[in-house]
């Protein structure tokens, strides 16, 4: 780390902890695996026989051994409280990863919203394009429905409420009031030549 920051007294004392039993498993780690090699040596005849000395050397290795694996044992275990500590321990990295999250998120959100925008933007103008070919093709005549009625009126969708049908029921209410003025002016005419 460039920037040093002060640690409570608490945690200097745990980091203090953490590097002395570093240095005590790799020590005892190194002091047992150098007496294996010196027990492999073979020396000259003693007192004891050689029986007696594989025996003992060989009872002497399975301890060492073991004592090597307690200790690579405790270096895992040091490990693993060492990312805990980190983990636990470390808010200005956590807020960081945090910090970069956010911006990465938020430039996607930024992103997808220029996408959108010039996708609607697209919509609209092709919308536009299909209106004007519909109201200036030859078969609309002036008398046909809009765009939204005919529409609606081809799917089904139009609801009692809506603005096309009730537009609708405007037209059909005009049409009963003309046919019911030319049956009137038809039964006045046919009276007046009566008379």
């Amino acid at each position: 780390m460039a920037t040093q920051r002060a640690l409570p007294q608490g945690k200097e004392m745990l980091l203090q902890n953490y590097n002395k039993r570093l240095k005590d498993d790799i020590k005892s780690i190194l002091d047992n695996f150098t007496e294996i090699i010196k027990t492999a040596k073979i020396e000259d005849e003693t007192q004891v026989s050689r029986a007696t000395q594989a025996e003992q050397d060989h009872y002497e290795m399975h301890v060492r051994a073991a004592n090597i694996v307690r200790a690579g044992e405790s270096l895992m275990k040091l490990v693993s409280d060492l990312k805990q500590f980190l983990i636990l321990n470390d808010f200005p990295s956590v807020n960081d990863a945090i910090s970069l999250q956010n911006q990465q998120l938020r430039s996607l959100q930024e992103e997808c919203d220029k996408k959108l925008t010039s996708l609607r933007d697209e919509i609209a103008i092709d919308l536009y394009e299909l209106e004007e070919e519909y109201y200036s093709s030859s078969q609309w005549d002036g008398t046909d429905l809009p765009l939204c009625q005919a529409f609606h009126q081809r799917e089904g969708w139009a609801s009692p409420g809506s603005s096309c049908s009730s537009t609708q029921g405007d037209r059909e209410e005009e049409g009963a009031a003309s046919q019911e003025a030319n049956r009137l002016n038809g039964h006045g005419a046919s009276s007046m030549e009566k008379a």
